[in-house]
């Protein structure tokens, strides 16, 4: 990997640093709250990487994706988590992170093409072709697009490490350069998507007063994921010569983005409780009175 090769020539930058993260990650990690950071977002991915397989389950076994999910919650959910990619290439966040954004970004495709392949299943469209061809550009895409990355900092080689440079600042608070400014700001709107993604579908789940055709370890490894991802940048030291409040506030679109969905997940998690215990109770009642 290309920040493996250029990060283990500068190690000397990280003194008293994990050997193992600066070269797997790129990542100075000087004392246990750095390694703890590291480890909790490496189990926070990994949340998030199984979180989307029991969707694909259950979709196949019951084929009625297009109704259990709203189509504007999948539509908020990619459109975040392209925000989230582009920002993490502008505001030029760990390798391991942003990678990680590919990868949710491709899982959203595969979702959305689960929907729409049971939106036209029983019901086909002219439009069905031209909505799959633009759904496999786009998985190419992102699937192109780390490799560009990885071209473009071969021919022009860098100081890769910069700590957790998602939007840090060098000491005596350094204004942000423009880049910067423009990745702070997509990943402003990706929080917002990631925020107004969760109403459609708990408006969904209200109208039809149902959650079957919803895995619930879809919801549950997401809060998971985020509370992990959150907690794993919070406990990340800030860098030499800035301040905690500096940190934060430096951070805040992507912790607004992992935390701030939490409430809403929480909803929509009462959703499944309230609903499973109605539809329980109507399938004890019996066929005919008396």
């Amino acid at each position: 990997m290309v920040w493996k090769k250029l990060g283990s020539g500068n190690f000397s930058s990280c003194p008293n640093g994990s050997q193992w993260i600066w070269d797997v990650f790129g990542e100075c990690a000087q004392d246990g709250w750095d390694e703890a950071s590291v480890g909790l977002g490496l189990i926070s991915i990994f949340c998030f990487a199984a979180s989307t397989f029991p969707q694909y389950i259950k979709a196949c076994k019951t084929g009625n994706m297009d109704q259990a999910l709203s189509l504007w919650f999948l539509l908020g959910w990619i459109g975040g988590d392209s925000c989230n990619l582009i920002g993490s290439f502008l505001a030029d966040q760990l390798p391991l992170q942003t990678y990680t954004a590919v990868y949710y970004v491709l899982a959203d495709l595969v979702m959305l093409s689960l929907y729409f392949h049971y939106k036209f299943k029983n019901r086909p469209s002219p439009l069905s072709a031209p909505i799959n061809s633009l759904l496999l550009f786009t998985l190419g895409l992102v699937c192109a697009t780390p490799l560009l990355s990885s071209t473009a900092s071969v021919a022009a080689p860098r100081e890769v490490f910069q700590g957790r440079k998602l939007l840090s600042v060098e000491p005596g608070n350094k204004p942000f350069t423009r880049q910067e400014i423009i990745g702070f700001v997509i990943g402003s709107i990706s929080s917002v998507l990631y925020l107004f993604s969760r109403l459609p579908q708990i408006h969904t789940n209200f109208l039809r007063k149902s959650t079957q055709g919803i895995s619930y370890s879809l919801f549950a490894l997401v809060m998971l994921g985020n509370t992990l991802y959150g907690l794993s940048v919070l406990l990340k030291n800030p860098e030499e010569g800035q301040s905690e409040g500096s940190y934060v506030l430096h951070h805040l679109p992507w912790l607004v983005g992992s935390l701030g969905v939490l409430l809403l997940d929480a909803i929509i998690s009462i959703q499944f409780l309230v609903y499973r215990n109605a539809a329980t109770s109507s399938e004890h009642q019996p066929l005919l009175p008396g």
